[in-house]
């Protein structure tokens, strides 16, 4: 049996479902490096000579690759399992590092669009949908927890890469001045890409998919309390694409990353805009205690929706989302306290809403095939990337030119923002489960188990054949997920330190 193969990394039924999320977190929070590339932006500039545009739409070809990559390859990730899809998806982002390096050394700013941007952006849509319907599998009593757990790594990525990319950029560039940073890009590049495939490779080792016949303790299907909007089917992908359920569901996450997104990216100059005495570090802080609750909300938010349901869940993103909007808009100015808050609640239901949409997905249309729908889902994401940047963007650009400054050049764009999350808003109270019209056979899904588990039997007879012992749950695998567990909490709390010690100058 190949070590790649989807059988292969079928697990027994005695196994230990809690040694599966640092597997999950290893690739989330690799690849969650990319809400960190704003530490590259004056570096890049500085060492190509170029402006600020010409480096930013490094991050906005990722974040669209992304998206269109996760809706190619949903099927196929499905289809080999998550041991060889996270290894794939580790390569492209290790080898997008590699070249992106290679530009920077050469002086080609087109290599690093290349690499980070198209070759990375293939990494990330990969990567960022391996990990999840595995997840949901081992934990059917609680798929918020589940998607949480894993998702919160794409946020917690930043919160540890941002100063750890710093550090390095100082440390070989002899300094933290913009020339000595870009001085230590290069070598910056090859520590992140090292590190990374060595994370990565751990986790696509570690990772399992349950057994058929697996379930959790005390847990029975048949028994399970089942909630409103739960299917009692499966949907396929090409099928569940033809649903108003699906559009409905893009338009939600659309629209809540848009609005997100509209705070995130113009964080740092918008708290400076609105309260100008702060010094540029505390600035740098508040930008940290936004990756925070956006890390936070993945799980927290995701963990609250197993309890009132996901429907539920989105009507507060959206709708309480909306009023902080209007609060920054109207009071944001007259308080550092009302802004802060409702800027880190806003953060946190984006965060929230990217962990509880796979959940979603799994209630309206079963976990069948739940990765490659939650695959096509994201080229929403792909699209509210571009969009809310620009609408923020665009409104800034056209206020300062009229002469406006302060709280007055984001005004506007944040009355806009708020009308987005109401089209959201609706667009997820129209939702409705699924007909039953759109179910695939029973007899479909019963076959994909049983092949499942005779790979399992077939692994046990070869096993004892040999005269192995241990099998898929031996001492190396939780030894494996062990370290993997102490080396995502040590890199956690040195990120949640330095965002700590940041943030403190916001109230100084």
């Amino acid at each position: 049996m190949s070590f790649m193969s989807r059988s292969a990394i079928i697990a027994p039924q005695e196994f230990n479902r809690w040694l599966i999320p640092p597997a999950a977190l290893a690739i989330h929070l690799s690849i969650g490096q990319v809400y960190a590339f704003s530490v590259f932006k004056l570096p890049l500039m500085d060492f190509f000579e170029v402006r600020e545009v010409a480096v930013g739409w490094i991050f906005s070809l990722a974040i669209g690759m992304l998206g269109l990559s996760s809706a190619v390859a949903g099927t196929w990730v499905e289809r080999v399992g998550p041991r060889v899809s996270m290894a794939v998806a580790g390569a492209f982002w290790v080898v997008g590092f590699f070249v992106a390096t290679m530009g920077i050394y050469s002086g080609q700013l087109w290599l690093v669009y290349v690499g980070y941007g198209l070759i990375g952006g293939i990494g990330l849509g990969i990567g960022y949908i391996s990990p999840v319907s595995t997840l949901m599998k081992w934990f059917p009593d609680r798929p918020g927890l589940a998607t949480g757990l894993a998702i919160m790594g794409f946020g917690g990525g930043a919160l540890i890469a941002s100063p750890a990319s710093n550090s390095l950029m100082a440390f070989f560039g002899g300094g933290n001045s913009t020339e000595q940073l870009a001085a230590g890009l290069p070598q910056t590049f090859l520590t992140l890409a090292v590190l990374y495939f060595i994370v990565i490779a751990l986790g696509a080792y570690a990772i399992r998919l349950p057994h058929p016949d697996w379930r959790p303790k005390g847990y029975q299907k048949s028994t399970a309390q089942e909630k409103p909007m739960q299917t009692k089917g499966s949907v396929s992908a090409n099928t569940a694409i033809r649903t108003p359920q699906f559009w409905l569901l893009w338009i939600v996450l659309f629209t809540n990353v848009t609005a997100g997104i509209g705070i995130l990216e113009n964080a740092a100059p918008m708290i400076g805009d609105y309260f100008p005495h702060i010094a540029a570090g505390a600035a740098a802080g508040f930008v940290g205690l936004l990756s925070l609750t956006n890390m936070g909300g993945r799980f927290v938010w995701s963990s609250v929706s197993d309890w009132i349901g996901r429907r539920n869940i989105y009507m507060v993103y959206l709708g309480v989302g909306l009023l902080m909007y209007l609060l920054i808009a109207t009071l944001g100015a007259s308080s550092m306290a009302i802004f802060v808050i409702a800027a880190l609640i806003i953060l946190s239901f984006y965060g929230g809403g990217f962990a509880t949409i796979p959940a979603y997905l799994r209630d309206l249309f079963g976990v069948y095939q739940v990765g490659a729908i939650h695959g096509r889902l994201l080229t929403a994401w792909s699209a509210a990337g571009i969009a809310g940047p620009l609408i923020v963007n665009m409104v800034v650009e056209n206020q300062a030119a009229r002469g406006l400054e302060g709280q007055d050049l984001y005004q506007l764009s944040l009355y806009i923002m708020a009308g987005v999350l109401a089209v959201g808003f609706i667009a997820n109270f129209l939702v409705r489960p699924v007909s039953k019209k759109h179910f695939v056979e029973p007899e479909l899904v019963e076959a994909k188990l049983e092949a499942d588990r005779q790979a399992v039997l077939d692994a046990e007879a070869e096993a004892k054949e040999a005269g192995r012992t241990g099998g898929n749950a031996g001492g190396v695998h939780t030894a494996v997920s062990m370290v993997l567990a102490l080396f995502i909490g040590a890199s956690l709390a040195f990120g949640l330190l330095q965002t700590a010690v940041k943030a403190a100058g916001l109230f100084m």
